[in-house]
This record gives structure tokens, sequence and C-alpha cells, in this order.
């Protein structure tokens, strides 16, 4: 398991003090719609010149007609990114022509399907999809196997049963990781990091306890050691 640590903070120069202050470590950096749209390109250089071992999780949930998905996720291929997701409910022609552009290219980055949004409940998700979380979700999860893709973001509830439907080496990341007990704030599904670890997550997103913190490094040493 490893850990991503969601750069959500309200400005650059905050989000670039977090990660200095987190450059010693081993882990994934999540990178997000709003610091993305307001920071461009450039903020992914940033993170590098801090530290060229970080890992980037590019988190845009790509979701448009197959070929605007495709030609998004070739230029993403330019940005040096380690990781970006798309939406699964883009559906399977989707998926597999991402795939089918980007592995024309030597090298290229994990690509995850987002299967529920965690910030979901159950009676929200069945209104929107028609069916109850579980059983969309590995549908979603499956429709993502089969298209090539290399795992998906779902909630710590799902990742087993999405494991046991695909295969043990499809990758799960799971935001809405509370590692300590805090508050779930905007989301419903959360989980500690022992329910992840048991439920066989590959990633944990980990954000507010992390850069709510005064001392962040620790709120990180501490979830690494429960690894």
């Amino acid at each position: 398991m490893e850990l991503c640590v969601a750069l959500d903070l309200p400005t650059k120069e905050e989000n670039l003090d977090l990660i200095h202050k987190i450059k010693d470590y081993n882990i994934w950096l999540k990178v997000g719609l709003r610091s993305y749209i307001r920071d461009g390109e450039e903020f992914l250089k940033d993170i590098k010149k801090i530290n060229p071992d970080f890992k980037i999780f590019l988190d845009l949930k790509l979701y448009d007609i197959p070929n605007t998905m495709a030609d998004a996720a070739e230029s993403i291929m330019g940005l040096g990114v380690d990781m970006f997701n798309v939406h699964a409910s883009a559906g399977k022609r989707a998926m597999k022509e991402v795939m089918d552009r980007l592995n024309t290219y030597e090298k290229r980055p994990i690509v995850l399907a987002v299967t529920a949004l965690t910030s979901f409940n159950e009676d929200e998700f069945n209104e929107v999809y028609g069916k109850d979380i579980a059983t969309k979700a590995d549908q979603f999860a499956k429709d993502a196997y089969e298209s090539g893709l290399d795992g998906v973001v779902c909630s710590a509830y799902e990742s087993k049963s999405i494991k046991n439907i695909t295969n043990q080496n499809f990758m799960t990341l799971t935001p809405g990781i509370r590692p300590f007990g805090e508050d779930a704030g905007d989301q419903q599904r959360v989980a500690d990091v022992e329910f992840a670890k048991n439920a066989q997550v590959d990633f944990i997103v980990v954000g507010r306890p992390i850069y709510k913190s005064n001392n962040p490094a620790l709120v990180v040493e501490k979830i690494l050691q429960q690894f």
C-alpha cells in the first residue's frame, strides 16, 4: 500500500509549503482539479524541483466523448505525471480509446477509472445511476478492467469485491481515508488505514488530516508506520 497526499490547499504557495515539509518521504502527491486549473503545468514542475522522486497523480477525472478523452490523455502524457484518471461512466468505448492511444507509447502513466465518488451516499448515487453503489462500482470496475485500464478509484468498502471480480493486480485507489478517526467532512464512505489494508487497497489518499496538522511530516510518518 502506498500513501498519496492530496494537495487541496487554497493557494499554490500553501501547497508548496506543505510539499517542502514532507519532501523527505517516498510518497505520491495528488494534484486535483482546483490546483491544476489554478497553477497549471508549472506547478507540476515545481513539485519535481522540490523532490524529483515524488510521484504525481493528476486527478482530473476525464469525462467526454471518446476521441476528446483520448486527445486529452495524450496531452497528459506530455506533462510527465505518473498516474491520472478518467470516469468509468464515460463508457467502455471511451476507456478503450484512451488506452489504445496511450499504448502506442513505450512508457505511459498508470490509468485509473473513477467508479463511485466517495462523496455519494446510497440515495444520492441511486438517484443518478439507478443502482446501489456496490453493484455499480463492481460493474464500472469490470468495464475498466476489460478496457485495459490499470485500476479504479473507489472507496475502501468496494476494493476487495473489485479485486475478486477482476484481478488481484488490478489496482484500487481510495480517497476518504481518515487515518486517526478524523471528521469525515464532505466525504460519505470513509475508512481508516487498517480497514484499507485489509481491503487490499493499493493507494490511500489522505488530505485534511495531513495539511490541517501543525506537523504534517509527523502525520505522514505515523500513517506510514501503520503500513
